[in-house]
């Protein structure tokens, strides 16, 4: 019965990992005919490299600070939604949009907002006196605008699964024990810290899983927006392995780079998870 998963894992996850693990031990290169075994030299290599520590350390702050934003958009969207209010299913409607809309789409049409020329955010900005005539933000070109930039539409991106996730966790939660809270005088701030927050810890955490996987792994925002520009100031991990092993050729090293979010990755899911079975049997 479970015979076509296990195949379907195989050929989707294993391969491509295991593939990973022996070109990084390898100089192999695209176009290349042959290759030879160089042990860990792609790794010497890499860890020397000013580019990839500075995609490390892009990664964390992205991650972090994107899904910290999300979460906390998240927590007060979703308890925004789960009041009733006339409308609601539209803007439920309007708030899932980013998410399934496709992501190269949404993307390029950040890309126009964020422009140097024709940016909208620079433009209104103008138009309601809150920059100067001599003031123009290059969102795309400052290394610390552009890093605020793909965070910003990266957590644009996220925020409807993360909002649905927790509503649905909100919806689980009995109304008897509201209605006896309030019997005992409980206000919003202790239901909220003492009811709300506790019962929904558990499903919070599978979203920031979620949001961790894809902070660390999606490229799409980065590739559209700045490619990891300027100057390699918003080069992350992904897009760094998927430049140096795609578009520059070097299919050893690339693979190198990418190996290195894997501990990474094992490491936040063994930790959250165990958390949230924490969480779920308290």
């Amino acid at each position: 019965m479970i015979a076509p998963a296990v195949v379907y894992i195989i050929a989707l996850v294993g391969v491509p990992f295991f593939l990973a693990i022996y070109y990084s031990l390898s100089d192999v290169t695209v176009g290349s005919v042959g290759m030879k075994f160089i042990g860990f030299d792609n790794f010497r290599y890499i860890v020397g490299d000013p580019t990839f520590l500075r995609s490390l350390k892009n990664t964390f702050i992205f991650a972090f600070v994107s899904n910290l934003l999300v979460v906390v958009l998240a927590k007060i969207l979703a308890l925004a939604l789960y009041r009733d209010f006339r409308g609601k299913w539209i803007v439920r409607f309007l708030i899932l949009l980013p998410w399934v809309a496709p992501i190269s789409l949404g993307s390029i049409g950040w890309l126009w907002i964020l422009d140097s020329i024709y940016s909208v955010i620079n433009w209104s900005l103008r138009a309601l006196h809150l920059v100067g005539p001599n003031t123009w933000p290059i969102w795309l070109g400052d290394p610390q605008l552009a890093m605020i930039s793909i965070i910003t539409v990266h957590t644009w991106r996220l925020l409807p699964l993360a909002t649905i996730i927790i509503l649905a966790g909100l919806t689980s939660i009995p109304q008897d024990i509201y209605e006896a809270a309030a019997v005992d005088g409980a206000g919003f701030f202790r239901q909220l810290f003492q009811i709300t927050l506790p019962l929904v810890l558990p499903i919070m955490l599978v979203a920031v899983l979620f949001g961790v996987v894809f902070a660390f792994t999606d490229m799409i925002v980065i590739y559209v927006l700045t490619r990891g520009g300027p100057y390699d100031m918003t080069q992350v991990l992904a897009s760094y392995a998927f430049f140096t092993g795609i578009d520059g050729g070097a299919l050893g090293t690339g693979s190198a780079i990418a190996l290195f979010l894997f501990p990474v990755l094992a490491a936040s899911a063994i930790l959250l998870l165990r958390v949230a079975r924490r969480a779920e049997v308290g």
